[in-house]
């Protein structure tokens, strides 16, 4: 290690940074605060020391990886690092920016940060299109609740085997009168919002259907393979990845599987070994597209027409991992259930085994060189 780096930590907020070094000596000392704005950002630099000298950090945080490019192309070299997995004290119980700032400044220098990954724009963009359509999701959802909670309260109920949210339900919806105005201009209300947010995810499917298009060639190789797996459709695989990026940079499945946070926590000393829930640490977004995905192998292997136009145009080897995963994922599934395990329990442990299909196919499709 260079004798002569300067570690710089920034406690970075939306319109100020506080500014900590760590000098080669030793020292740690506070810069100031400086507003969050570029000309700042670069007189600091010139303020410090020579650019090939700096180490530079900040949490990963709302305000994005705006900071990390400029940084990067002035020529210095910047860690956005993982605010969990920041070391703290247990009795330290004053917070400031000048305190935050010092601390990633001197964990920084002693090598106790862990950086996160950084997407390329390409997908970034993805990202911001998925996360997009998982809001208007859950938007939906609210909306529905919303309409049904209502509907409920004053004992309007569907026809029996009827279907909710189909297009016979929209009609019986669209039938429903009440007396009073002010409750059928509250049916309206509810009825409207729940036709926004439906055509709103129509527009975003849509719009990820172009992305994809337009996506790099990699991206788009990774994407298809992806979609050979039961229960992985086009937004799945555009999450997943999106969220983890290149899976190569994984060089074990465990490891993926670590990052989605599906391992069980660990709590051990000496002789007791005290295991208990996932540990929920990693990428949510992830962790929840493999939950509704690994609810599909709770049914026999079968190749539906669907699932073979997805896999039409694929390599062979990539099929038949495919395949393998139906027959393992399912067979354990049915396995841990007959031993009384409950069902939500088994589905994590099968979206946790997924991960390693969706690890070996991605690095199976991935053209570019391990």
């Amino acid at each position: 290690m260079s004798s002569n780096l300067h570690y710089v930590g920034l406690d970075v907020h939306a319109e100020t940074i506080a500014v900590a070094v760590a000098e080669p000596d030793g020292a740690v000392r506070p810069l100031g605060i400086i507003p969050n704005h570029p000309e700042a950002v670069a007189k600091l630099l010139r303020k410090v020391g020579p650019r090939e000298h700096l180490q530079v950090c900040y949490e990963a945080g709302p305000c994005g990886y705006v900071l990390y490019w400029q940084l990067t192309r002035l020529g210095v070299h910047c860690a956005v690092v993982a605010p969990t997995l920041i070391p703290t004290k247990a009795g330290d119980r004053i917070k400031t920016d000048r305190r935050d700032a010092e601390r990633l400044a001197r964990c920084f220098r002693a090598g106790d940060l862990t950086p996160v990954w950084i997407p390329d724009a390409a997908t970034e963009a993805l990202r911001d299109l998925v996360r997009a359509r998982q809001a208007a999701k859950q938007d939906q959802l609210r909306a529905r609740h919303r309409l049904g909670k209502f509907l409920l309260r004053h004992g309007r109920r569907p026809p029996e085997g009827m279907r909710a949210w189909t297009q016979r339900h929209r009609a019986w919806l669209a039938s429903v009168r009440f007396a009073a105005s002010a409750q059928q201009a509250t049916l309206l209300d509810y009825l409207t919002e729940v036709d926004h947010a439906a055509d709103r995810i129509g527009r975003l499917d849509a719009a990820i259907d172009e992305a994809v298009a337009g996506a790099p060639p990699a991206l788009q190789t990774v994407i298809a393979a992806l979609q050979t797996l039961r229960g992985i459709k086009q937004v799945a695989a555009t999450t997943i990845v999106s969220e983890v990026g290149t899976l190569r940079r994984f060089r074990h499945p465990r490891q993926l599987m670590g990052y989605s946070g599906t391992v069980p926590r660990e709590h051990s000393s000496g002789s007791t070994v005290r295991r208990g829930g996932i540990t929920k640490t990693g990428n949510a977004h992830l962790r929840r597209v493999l939950v509704e995905a690994a609810w599909a192998y709770r049914h026999g292997p079968s190749c539906t027409g669907a699932l073979k136009r997805r896999q039409v145009g694929q390599p062979e080897a990539i099929t038949a991992l495919a395949w393998k995963a139906q027959h393992r994922l399912c067979s354990r599934y049915r396995r841990l259930v007959g031993r009384g395990k409950p069902h939500q329990h088994v589905v994590t442990v099968i979206a946790r085994e997924l991960l390693g299909f969706i690890w070996a196919i991605g690095v199976a499709a991935d053209p570019v060189a391990a």
